[in-house]
């Protein structure tokens, strides 16, 4: 892998990832490292030197560095670092700059911290703006990183209110600490979308050969649905087990659905249109059962 492909793969992530994240080898991340490209931000911990830039750019402007650029200052995973840094100054306040994202707002000090907004506002910020697959990975992933929790999540989505409180009451009610990624909780929320609200994020299910965890099952629909990143299953020995988990879960009966990260992220309709029909027959074989079991 060579720096390139290092970047890649962390922009993918979010900017931001801890190492055993990164699909790489020592050799690779260091000349990465001695880029400049990538910085070690702390121990075990990596992202794209682009990532300190909200922090001045706030400085500059006497704000504070919000919304996405909030979510990665805060280890939060995002399905795609912003191309400029996000940064919130008060209302009235005349800003004229094509280095920022601009946003408008005054902001109470509970939502502050330092030059960033808090991880409970961050997320608030991201359900406004962002479409929803997107502000439900930023939305998982402070819920899996401990940062919020759910009751703070819904509290806070009762009492918002004008423009997007319908869009953060939803990111509420449906984030969870469960999905492993940005990628997994892009696709649930495509998913979430297309009407699948059965779909449950990484729960174990016991197999003639083992035990399997699928990135998100409907137990009633009997499906599978797997979002593969090429990261991780790109070696062979990778491949031969995701083989041999797939093939024991059709043989027990799942329909399994996989989808890649590209179609997940510029191909959303196709998602979430096979995403329907594959749930609507499912849904038709399990009311079949349902009747010859009850005939028998």
């Amino acid at each position: 892998m060579d720096v390139n492909e290092v970047c890649r793969a962390l922009w993918r992530n979010g900017g931001v990832a801890v190492r055993r994240e990164l699909a790489c080898d020592w050799r690779a991340l260091e000349r990465a490292l001695l880029s400049g490209r990538v910085l070690r931000l702390a121990r075990g911990v990596y992202g794209l030197s682009s990532g300190a830039a909200p922090l001045a750019a706030a400085a500059s402007v006497s704000g504070v560095a919000s919304h996405l650029s909030a979510a990665q200052l805060w280890m939060l995973d995002v399905v795609a670092p912003p191309a400029l840094p996000h940064v919130t100054v008060p209302r009235h306040r005349r800003l004229v700059s094509d280095q920022v994202v601009r946003h408008w707002a005054d902001l109470p000090p509970g939502d502050v911290d330092g030059r960033v907004t808090t991880p409970l506002r961050t997320v608030v910020d991201c359900a406004r703006t962002l479409p929803f697959p997107e502000a439900l990975a930023v939305g998982d992933s402070a819920l899996r990183r401990g940062l919020v929790t759910r009751s703070e999540l819904l509290a806070r989505a009762d009492a918002t209110r004008g423009a997007g409180r319908a869009a953060v009451r939803r990111v509420a009610e449906h984030a969870s600490g469960r999905p492993a990624n940005p990628f997994e909780s892009a696709l649930r929320g495509i998913a979430l979308g297309a009407g699948l609200t059965g779909l449950l994020p990484q729960v174990w299910l016991d197999g003639d050969s083992g035990s399997i965890r699928p990135d998100l099952i409907d137990p009633a629909l009997r499906l599978v649905v797997e979002a593969d990143s090429f990261e991780w299953h790109g070696r062979r020995s990778a491949l031969a087990a995701d083989c041999h988990r797939y093939d024991e879960l059709v043989a027990d009966g799942w329909t399994v659905l996989r989808y890649a990260w590209e179609q997940v992220m510029f191909d959303r309709e196709w998602v979430a249109s096979t995403l329907q029909r594959t749930a609507r027959r499912c849904a038709v074989t399990a009311d079949m059962q349902k009747s010859l079991s009850v005939a028998a």
